[in-house]
C-alpha cells in the first residue's frame, strides 16, 4: 500500500487494467480518424455514421471514466465530470484537458446526438474536439503511467 499526501492507504494502481484501455481508447480514436467526411451532407445522407461517431465517442468517454477511477484506486467522485478533475489533481491529467474531457455542456458523445437532430453542422466541430482531447488523454495518462515504475 502506499500512503497520500493526506496519510490515507490507498491501494496500488492497476496498471495493466488502465493499459489495456489506452489500446482500446487508441483503437477508438484511430476509428475516428478513419471517418470520411462528417458534413451535414453526410450524416444526412448515412444516419448510421452519427450513430457510430456517438458510440464511438460514448465508448471512450466511458474509458476515460474507468481510467480515471482506477487512477483514483477506486475512489469514485461524485459525478462522471467530476472524475477529470479528480484526475487532474492526481496528477494523472493536467488541468486544461481535464476541461475539454468535461464540457460544461456535457459529455461529447450526447452533444452529438443532440447535434444530430438540431444541428448536424456542429457534428464536426464537436468530433475533432473530443478526438483531440482523447488522443491527449491517451498521451497524459501513458506518461503518467510510465512515471510510476514497480507499481502495477
Amino acid at each position: 500500500m502506499t500512503t497520500s499526501s493526506a496519510g490515507a492507504a490507498q491501494l496500488p494502481v492497476d496498471q495493466a487494467s488502465i493499459e489495456h484501455r489506452l489500446i482500446t481508447m487508441r483503437k477508438s480514436v484511430g476509428q475516428l480518424d478513419g471517418l470520411e467526411a462528417l458534413d451535414s451532407a453526410r450524416l444526412a445522407a448515412d444516419p448510421g455514421a452519427g450513430l457510430v461517431i456517438e458510440r464511438i465517442l460514448a465508448l471512450l468517454y466511458d474509458l476515460a471514466l474507468a481510467i480515471n477511477r482506477t487512477a483514483l484506486s477506486g475512489r469514485r467522485p461524485g459525478t462522471p465530470t467530476a472524475s477529470f478533475g479528480a484526475a487532474e489533481r492526481a496528477g494523472v491529467i493536467d488541468a486544461e484537458l481535464a476541461d475539454a474531457l468535461a464540457p460544461a455542456d456535457g459529455p461529447h458523445h450526447v452533444l452529438v446526438q443532440l447535434c444530430l437532430d438540431s444541428d448536424p453542422e456542429q457534428v464536426p466541430a464537436i468530433v475533432d474536439a473530443a478526438r483531440s482531447g482523447y488522443r491527449e488523454y491517451v498521451r497524459q495518462v501513458t506518461d503518467w503511467i510510465t512515471a510510476r515504475p514497480g507499481e502495477g
